[in-house]
């Protein structure tokens, strides 16, 4: 009858919070106790609730039991499937209170907020690019005045910081660290899942500032500039004609060369 009337006899002496039966304040008060009766025999781990332990299971059978109804892709947790249902149907609930920007996660939120929240006091004055720390600026400056004093012992090639010789590494050691924790997808480098994190985002950073129009990658900004600046650096060594892309100059090649798309 407690669950009509919304009776809640039981209080925990600790905090005062109210229950309707004393088995739910038996299982509340291990909270306050650490008192965790939940075994995994797999790996030992213990878990205050039975739902916790439950939910660690997964990690052991790799059981996915929620799956995509528009794609079909499979999640092991009911939340994680609640995120990717965004791609699809556009929601981004987590808004950046400093310039407005919306996001489908929590995890892409809050990366996004500490831009603006760091204080970056070093500054190049050859790209403009900020630092927060002098020692990230200091070997930020190598890259432009051409010193690479780190090696990469399988292929010989340079770089100005041990840090980019330690994520070019993992192109010969197939390591890739770096998941992403909406679709699973894996890269090697922290930069490259910032870059594919706007695949789901939908953030596009770069601006076109003569038309306005928006891209998510800067080299995307950097090949559309070409139809207002009628630059064409691209030019056919055969016949000397120029283009605006790397592409079309590809294609113009097979004119001289007689190659023929595959079917």
């Amino acid at each position: 009858m407690r669950t009509h009337t919304g009776e809640k006899p039981c209080t925990c002496s600790n905090c005062g919070r109210r229950f309707r039966f004393r088995s739910y304040l038996k299982v509340h008060k291990r909270i306050h106790t650490g008192e965790m009766p939940y075994l995994c025999h797999t790996c030992g781990k213990r878990f205050t609730f039975l739902s916790q332990l439950k939910h660690h299971m997964i990690i052991h059978t790799g059981v996915k039991p929620h799956s995509c109804t528009t794609c079909g892709k499979r999640f092991t947790h009911s939340a994680h499937l609640k995120v990717h249902m965004r791609i699809h149907t556009g929601e981004k609930p987590y808004v950046c209170n400093t310039c407005g920007k919306s996001f489908s996660d929590t995890s892409t939120h809050k990366r996004h907020t500490a831009i603006h929240k760091e204080k970056k006091p070093y500054s190049c004055g050859t790209c403009e690019k900020s630092f927060c720390h002098q020692a990230t600026f200091m070997l930020h400056m190598k890259t432009h005045g051409g010193e690479k004093p780190y090696s990469c012992k399988t292929c010989g090639k340079s770089f100005s910081g041990r840090s980019n010789l330690k994520v070019h590494m993992r192109t010969h050691t197939g390591e890739k660290p770096f998941s992403c924790t909406t679709c699973g997808k894996s890269f090697s480098g922290g930069s490259s899942l910032k870059i594919h994190m706007r695949t789901h985002t939908g953030e596009m950073p770069y601006l076109c500032n003569t038309c306005g129009n928006r891209f998510t990658l800067l080299s995307q900004l950097k090949n559309h500039m070409t139809i207002h600046t009628g630059v064409k650096p691209h030019s056919c060594s055969t016949c000397g004609k120029s283009f605006s892309h790397s592409t079309s100059l590809k294609v113009h090649m097979r004119t001289h060369t007689g190659e023929k798309l595959s079917s």
